[in-house]
């Protein structure tokens, strides 16, 4: 059984594999997650190659019962949680005139509700975690859309702004506990979610994934007295960054 596990969602590309591969190759336990069964299990196929230990669980993170099922899977496969990265998440532009309400209440359930849920029921594990070595580690993946709203990408805006206002409290009630809590802030990132924006932006020139995961472990590498609340990534020459 390996000394440190995390739990990962939105792990089938992009971020979260990276942060994946990353904290498997340091010796993690992982679980990841990803609503899509096919593409999870060929994203967890690639970590196994690399002889890393990784079970993958579907889940809808819009759903509770898938939440809590993840959770407990979790729980029963590696015992302990070490670092939790809340990074699932849909984005779905548009104006607000005339916007969709089922639009909206997606990305309210997965960008923001299913953070505060998955940290929630996993919070007793962190605590386990922090009081052994005092640096149990939650990561929220928002955006720089959070931080600056974007328009016609005002829902998604609203709930990124919300991921670092749900991080803010966190830290709040679990600093004192041995659980540091990070909101990463990303510019365009090079995965599947920016293609609709490859034309203004080559993926090349985009943020990579692998410099949101070295975050990560720089965070785990800091002491349990230095705490991050918020990390943001931004392009050169990017003042309020991009989505």
């Amino acid at each position: 059984m390996p000394d440190r596990a995390a739990l990962i969602t939105g792990a089938s590309s992009g971020i979260g594999l990276a942060i994946a591969r990353a904290l498997g190759g340091d010796g993690y336990g992982l679980t990841v997650s990803a609503r899509r069964p096919e593409k999870l299990a060929e994203a967890a196929a690639t970590l196994e190659a690399d002889g890393l230990e990784v079970q993958s669980v579907p889940a809808n993170m819009a759903n509770e019962e898938d939440v809590q099922n993840l959770v407990n899977q979790h729980r029963e496969r590696f015992g302990r949680l070490d670092v939790l990265v809340n990074n699932a998440g849909v984005g779905i532009g548009g104006s607000i005139e005339g916007y969709e309400t089922k639009k909206l209440d997606m990305q309210l359930d997965v960008n923001l509700r299913s953070v505060y849920l998955t940290t929630r029921d996993c919070i007793p594990m962190l605590k386990e975690a922090g009081a052994e070595h005092g640096k149990a580690l939650v990561v929220n993946t928002a955006s720089i859309a959070g931080k600056t709203g974007q328009p016609w990408l005002a829902a998604y805006s609203a709930t990124k702004a919300g991921v670092v206002g749900l991080t803010q409290a966190m830290h709040g009630e679990l600093g004192t506990s041995g659980v540091q809590v990070t909101a990463f802030c990303p510019g365009f990132v090079a995965t599947p979610m920016t293609d609709w924006v490859e034309g203004q932006v080559a993926k090349e020139d985009m943020i990579q994934p692998e410099d949101i995961a070295e975050a990560v472990r720089f965070l785990l590498r800091t002491s349990g007295n230095c705490i991050v609340p918020e990390i943001q990534f931004i392009r050169p020459g990017d003042v309020n960054g991009a989505p």
